[in-house]
């Protein structure tokens, strides 16, 4: 799309690809959602958009990604990926940044629908926007934060690198619960074989950067 060239870009992995969803992946995203994300009874989102039921799971899923397009500026972004493995879109793993340009730090987030969970597939799509921030865009840090019981989601964090920075204490469903942050620089980054980034510098601009 020659006036939104983020719709071409991608990231290739051993196992995945991660691309800017079409309206179809965002379908296919959307029924990932109404099937389960989670175990229920359990909330590893800030927002517990989640909890609802399938039907409103899968149309704030859609939403989501409709907002992220129309707010995008290079000053504040949010690339959201589907996660393609086997040939079916199974998630979703985004990159964000403010002021990314003076800044040189992002963050990420990313869910998997439940079915896919226990593959690795969630190491790997981190690890491939991790290969975007440092390897394509020049990012000097990489910041994330999970709830402290997401032993899954820590774990990932953990095996790839990243420093404990800190902890928040967050209102979650009316109770106190703890987020742990980490912090991940660049010198720290171990780059990993078989990625691959596709299309990357004509969306540079749009991301507050010059190729």
């Amino acid at each position: 799309m020659r006036n939104w060239p983020l719709f071409d870009l991608s990231i290739t992995t051993p196992r995945l690809e991660l691309r800017l969803p079409s309206l179809d992946d965002l379908d296919e995203l959307a029924d990932r959602a109404a099937q389960g994300i989670h175990e229920a009874g359990y909330m590893p989102f800030m927002f517990p958009w989640s909890d609802a039921d399938p039907a409103e799971r899968a149309r704030s899923t859609l939403q989501y990604h409709f907002r992220a397009w129309g707010s995008l500026a290079p000053e504040k972004w949010s690339i959201d990926f589907v996660v393609v493995y086997d040939g079916q879109v199974v998630g979703t793993q985004g990159l964000m940044a403010t002021s990314f340009a003076v800044t040189r730090e992002v963050g990420t987030g990313s869910w998997l629908g439940q079915r896919f969970h226990g593959k690795g597939i969630g190491t790997e799509m981190r690890r491939a926007v991790l290969h975007l921030a440092f390897a394509g865009l020049g990012a000097h840090h990489a910041t994330t934060e999970a709830f402290e019981d997401n032993h899954a989601s820590l774990a990932v964090t953990r095996k790839l690198g990243y420093q404990e920075d800190g902890i928040t204490v967050h209102d979650r469903q009316g109770k106190p619960a703890v987020t742990r942050r980490f912090r991940l620089a660049r010198e720290d980054w171990q780059e990993s074989p078989g990625y691959e980034l596709h299309n990357l510098p004509a969306c540079l601009s749009l991301l507050g950067l010059t190729s």
